[in-house]
């Protein structure tokens, strides 16, 4: 009987795909922690933390909670050997870009805080988001996905 695949997928795949609906999973559990801040919490941060918190624009928060769950759902579709995983990573990688582009074109957070402990970690964001974009895309052209 026919599975719809065109070639049965390496182990591999299974294992990124959990690993990136782990990854996917943290990058929810963080927007959900921004988006529910309590008064306490934001009261604790560094006053620019706070002055940005305070003063971001709406489609900014839009934009964070898209990349998180537009990536946890592209792994989710990854794991379900989907072609979907395919378009849900590229919103992922976008909102990302929108997000991270708007904090480093438009704010003074590098000039406050460095370069060096500020830019790392959204590179390896998109680094991963860059990833699971391509992985998927090689995932849907050589028949794993459906």
């Amino acid at each position: 009987m026919a599975n719809g695949f065109t070639t049965k997928p390496p182990r591999r795949l299974t294992i990124i795909a959990i690993v990136l609906a782990l990854w996917g999973a943290m990058g929810v559990f963080a927007f959900y922690g921004d988006a529910t801040m309590s008064a306490a919490k934001l009261a604790a941060m560094p006053e620019w933390d706070r002055q940005f918190y305070a003063t971001r624009p709406g489609w900014f928060v839009w934009a964070y909670g898209i990349a998180t769950w537009a990536g946890l759902a592209g792994a989710v579709l990854l794991l379900l050997r989907r072609a979907l995983a395919v378009p849900a990573f590229a919103v992922s990688l976008l909102a990302a870009l929108v997000q991270f582009g708007f904090v480093f074109a438009a704010t003074d957070l590098v000039a406050v805080k460095g370069a060096a402990a500020t830019v790392p970690f959204p590179l390896f964001i998109l680094a991963v988001a860059i990833f699971q974009l391509w992985f998927a895309t090689d995932a849907r052209r050589r028949g794993w996905l459906r």
